[in-house]
């Protein structure tokens, strides 16, 4: 071997060291910068509440939204159809009005309707097994309710006596609207469960049930909103291993698909979380925050409190806040969504959908 190639190897050698060494600095440089961030007494991640309000006192701007083009006309009402009225009607069925504040499971704004006249009375227990072979038709969840002996309605429950059932099929979600063979599907069904009770459903014109559905989806497309931040890392990426424990530690719950959700206390999410790379990463340099406007009521402030994480994620990991094209978000741009937040929940409020209402989670699901 020349001196020339004992040479080289040499050299290739301490090249591989070098960089094996600096590549386990970066990790350990990573590792420690969040373990800084979250190891010192800083106020909670949802950040103290003089903040909260900073961040809703002006009008904001709106850089992320998924659907900034949303109409602001209400939705045309669902044809109540168990009397035939028209599309246009915003009459709800007598029945369902005394009753709606009980939240039934059948919904006359966003089911198609068809009730079920009884031949005799029936229990609870015998009407639940029927109905629990009808629960979807298609990607649409199919309720049901009962009216009891006393005229009220509710869900069927054991123990419960009967005179007349109310079936509803979902007329629209995010996907698409209720179409004719789901509809054909659902009446071919029910028209069996009704056939064991010898009872007698009275099924709506399917081509009245197609405009009223195609209307309720155009509704949902027009406010399926979302809005994002992102805080984008200063420096040297961070540890994911880290961040997600500390972040665990913060509030955040981490569900069986690793999505990580703020949950608003009562059983709901707030809003999400994602580390944008994938599990076998050890690092990021960027987190995105997201929230599903129409599933989060105003009142919880679902925007003020995803604004004032960032804010308090950025100045623990020594980030920035920035938008889906990587440009800061001042205070100004962010206090001008709040505006357009209180525009949209509005007629989302004017259409009898208000976000996070059980309506909206159905729709919106």
């Amino acid at each position: 071997m020349t001196d020339l190639q004992t040479s080289l190897i040499v050299i290739g050698g301490v090249i591989v060291v070098g960089v094996i060494s600096y590549n386990k600095w970066q990790e350990h440089k990573a590792k420690k910068s969040v373990e800084r961030a979250f190891s010192s007494s800083h106020d909670d991640v949802l950040m103290a509440t003089e903040d909260r309000a900073s961040s809703s006192d002006i009008e904001r701007h709106e850089p992320t939204f998924a659907s900034t083009d949303y109409d602001d006309t209400a939705p045309v009402t669902h044809a109540e159809q168990e009397a035939h009225v028209e599309a246009e009607s915003d009459a709800p069925v007598d029945m369902m009005q005394a009753t709606e504040e009980k939240e039934l499971p059948v919904d006359y704004l966003i089911d198609c309707t068809i009730p079920l006249a009884l031949s005799t009375q029936l229990r609870g227990e015998k009407i639940l097994p029927a109905l629990q072979s009808l629960r979807h038709v298609g990607s649409k969840p199919v309720h049901f309710a009962g009216q009891h002996i006393d005229g009220g309605w509710e869900a069927v429950t054991h123990g419960g006596i009967y005179k007349s059932l109310m079936a509803g099929v979902q007329l629209a979600n995010r996907s698409n609207a209720l179409n004719e063979l789901e509809y054909s599907e659902f009446v071919m069904r029910l028209r069996q469960i009704a056939d064991d009770f010898d009872a007698d459903p009275d099924v709506p014109d399917m081509a009245e049930v197609m405009v009223t559905a195609r209307s309720l989806h155009h509704f949902v497309t027009e406010y399926d909103a979302k809005l994002s931040v992102n805080v984008q890392t200063n420096g040297a990426p961070w540890s994911v291993t880290t961040l997600l424990a500390a972040l665990e530690r913060q509030g955040f719950d981490v569900r069986p698909e690793g999505r990580l959700v703020m949950p608003d206390g009562d059983g709901g999410v707030l809003f999400s979380l994602s580390t944008n790379v994938t599990l076998a990463e050890e690092t990021t340099s960027r987190l995105t925050l997201l929230l599903d406007v129409p599933a989060v009521s105003p009142a919880r402030d679902g925007f003020g409190a995803m604004t004032a994480c960032a804010r308090s994620l950025a100045a623990r990991l020594d980030g920035t806040v920035v938008d889906d094209g990587s440009q800061p978000l001042s205070d100004a741009s962010l206090n001008e969504i709040a505006g357009q937040l209180e525009v949209f929940y509005a007629d989302m409020e004017a259409a009898d959908i208000p976000a996070g209402s059980n309506r909206a989670l159905r729709l919106f699901n």
